[in-house]
């Protein structure tokens, strides 16, 4: 018998097909998974850009060169000042704080490459430049250095605020008031290691307002949704039938969700007005709310009014998605039906909505996602109000991101909605998934 021939490297079916989409499942993975991951990194530290002192995220300690230069002059002459016209207790304490601090900014200054960067920022702040360069205008100190210069300076902040309280001398309090401030400048160009790890996380899940947001959040998701699915399977069940003018009402029906989410919050912002609401005023003629300013100005209400602009809105995506899924059922099985003597009611229930099963799945998980992060129509209709009753996850992520410019726990919130997102993805991905198992096992 012959040698026998060697088999060449191959790749079953299976895995030559997972090979083909590697390159996209990076690309997505990439764009999807990166602004998780910089959100988690950023959650991780107190990271505000409304303090100088927490304005980035660090590890060690830095030293903002422009602020520190910028002041130094005007700390040197303020405890120089102060140090030769104060007496007693007060100028012999600021004498020994003129020596540490005249100490701490020459061990400074003796940092390795440290006095050619000073002297560098030096003369740009001396000619009113801006130093845009961070590599210039920061520089990283040993911690031992800067953990010994901050606590001088701290201690020095609080006995100076000290003497301002006993003083009765209003001169001496105006000099001690300033130097005061030229501490405080140099306490904050000092910056701390603002590292804090699952701090934020742990914070926020005691917190009572992020509960609410979420409690919010899945109250108008379940609510809006399940009457989003009634009446939009209703509407595609009609629009699927053969009659004069079809084409003409599916366009119709489009019209809502073809308006940007912002513009249709505030029409029914002003169709909610208690004072010149249409809608406020029929449904209290109507006897549906007490009083027309209900729907607005309590927490039922607007998120009530909120739920129903959110069905007028996106009910047509979910009876457009319905559609295609009833428009794939084949016209034979409602044949047969009509022949075994099956009434409407009978054919809805055994061949429509088994048939449909898949789409509907499909459907919610769009829809369920959407509403999950709401964010524009709450903000433009309600703000969140009113006292926060109608706030979703979203929108308190938004107030402490941006309003309150607290860019690590703004992220917390962040990770917290992928997170949710992420589970119920899963949970209905597993759904539709064993379905269409067991409808393809069915076939078979």
């Amino acid at each position: 018998m012959g040698e026998k021939k060697k088999r060449g490297f191959s790749l079953t079916e299976s895995q030559l097909g997972y090979l083909m989409v590697l390159p996209a499942i990076i690309l997505i993975s990439v764009i999807t998974l990166w602004p998780i991951a910089q959100s988690f990194y950023n959650s991780l530290f107190d990271y505000r850009l409304n303090d100088p002192t927490r304005n980035q995220t660090t590890l060690n300690y830095q030293i903002d060169l422009e602020t520190y230069v910028d002041n130094q002059f005007y700390l040197e002459r303020d405890l120089s000042s102060l140090a030769s016209s104060a007496q007693g207790e007060v100028q012999a304490y600021l004498e020994q704080l003129e020596m540490d601090i005249a100490s701490h900014h020459q061990e400074l200054l003796e940092l390795d490459g440290m006095a050619e960067q000073y002297d560098e920022v030096d003369d740009m702040v001396m000619m009113f430049q801006p130093v845009n360069d961070s590599d210039l205008r920061y520089a990283r100190l040993p911690n031992d250095f800067a953990e010994s210069y901050t606590e001088t300076i701290e201690d020095g902040r609080a006995q100076i605020q000290q003497f301002i309280e006993t003083t009765s001398d209003e001169g001496l309090e105006d000099e001690l008031t300033s130097l005061g401030a030229s501490l405080l400048t140099t306490d904050r160009s000092l910056i701390r290691p603002n590292f804090i790890g699952l701090t934020n996380y742990g914070k926020y899940l005691q917190d009572d307002r992020m509960w609410r947001a979420m409690w919010n959040t899945v109250l108008f998701t379940t609510v809006s949704v399940f009457f989003e699915l009634v009446i939009g399977l209703a509407v595609a069940l009609v629009i699927n039938r053969a009659f004069f003018g079809r084409g003409i009402v599916r366009a119709s029906v489009l019209i809502p969700w073809a308006i940007p989410t912002a513009v249709g919050a505030m029409m029914w912002r002003y169709l909610y007005d208690g004072q010149s609401g249409v809608v406020s005023h029929y449904f209290a003629q109507l006897g549906i709310i007490s009083d027309s300013s209900v729907l607005l100005s309590t927490g039922s209400g607007a998120m009530a009014a909120i739920i129903l602009a959110d069905v007028w809105k996106t009910t047509p995506y979910m009876a457009l998605l319905l559609l295609a899924g009833l428009q794939t059922i084949p016209r034979t099985l409602y044949e047969a039906a009509e022949v075994d003597g099956a009434n409407k009611i009978q054919t809805f229930i055994k061949i429509t909505l088994p048939m449909l099963k898949s789409a509907i799945l499909v459907a919610l998980l769009f829809r369920t996602l959407d509403a999950f992060r709401v964010f524009d129509l709450i903000y433009v209709l309600t703000g969140g109000g009113p006292a926060n009753r109608t706030e979703s996850i979203s929108v308190y992520a938004y107030k402490v991101l941006f309003a309150q410019q607290n860019f690590g726990e703004g992220a917390v919130l962040s990770v917290i909605v992928f997170i949710s997102v992420a589970i119920i993805s899963t949970l209905f991905i597993k759904i539709i998934g064993s379905d269409l198992f067991e409808s393809r096992g069915g076939r078979g």
